[in-house]
């Protein structure tokens, strides 16, 4: 009886192993590729209800002295940073909700404003800073506005107006400076004006809710 239970054991390590060791491979491998398409499947349902992460371009422009930059590194750091006039530009990475921006921030000096052409190519969302009391140059800020914003690479570009610095005493409302700014004469386009103050943040946020509340929708 030992020697029969002996070679059972003997028989049963002689037994090969190669079809079990492709059937666990098999198993593996299709379980993983299974997981792989199922996770696929998800992320790509959810980006086209517009949940998934979607990366915009920003252009951000204004007249010098707008802030800007103030507002740029604000929603980037959450910091008041000291900002000397963008000679040039400035550009970051910024999530926000299921949206990745890349802001673009060009000086808005007089001798630099020629240049923000060059930077409209795949613009999805227009950002314009006005110092809303700067009661001064409302003309000069509306004149440039309108020529930006019939630029044939821009016609599919929403608009935010900051209507900044409200903090100030003479500052335009965000109704007065619609007016002033004559954005009625804007044919089809999504446009809002957001009262801020850049310094503390107050109003960017609501600002940025609309713009990736109208790009989610346009994805849809």
């Amino acid at each position: 009886m030992l020697q029969f239970q002996t070679q059972l054991h003997q028989n049963f390590f002689r037994l090969p192993v190669q079809p079990v060791f492709l059937l666990i491979f098999t198993f593996t491998y299709c379980r993983a590729l299974l997981l792989f398409l199922v996770g696929l499947s998800i992320s790509i349902f959810l980006e086209v209800l517009g949940f998934g992460n979607v990366e915009r371009r920003i252009l951000m422009v204004g007249l010098d002295a707008a802030g800007k930059t103030t507002v740029l590194y604000k929603l980037k750091a959450g910091e008041t940073l000291h900002t000397v006039p963008t000679v040039g530009f400035n550009v970051e990475t910024l999530k926000y909700r299921s949206i990745t921006f890349t802001m673009w921030d060009i000086g808005g000096q007089d001798k630099i404003r020629p240049l923000w052409r060059h930077y409209y190519e795949g613009t999805d969302a227009v950002i314009f800073v006005v110092d809303a009391n700067d009661r001064e140059r409302t003309n000069l800020a509306s004149f440039e506005l309108s020529k930006l914003m019939s630029a044939p690479e821009l016609r599919d570009a929403v608009l935010l107006v900051l209507a900044n610095k409200q903090d100030l005493p003479n500052s335009f409302s965000a109704a007065e400076l619609m007016e002033k700014l004559q954005l009625s004469n804007l044919r089809c386009r999504d446009y809002f004006v957001q009262p801020c103050v850049a310094t503390s943040g107050e109003g960017l946020h609501e600002g940025f809710d609309w713009i990736s509340r109208v790009l989610i929708d346009r994805k849809r």
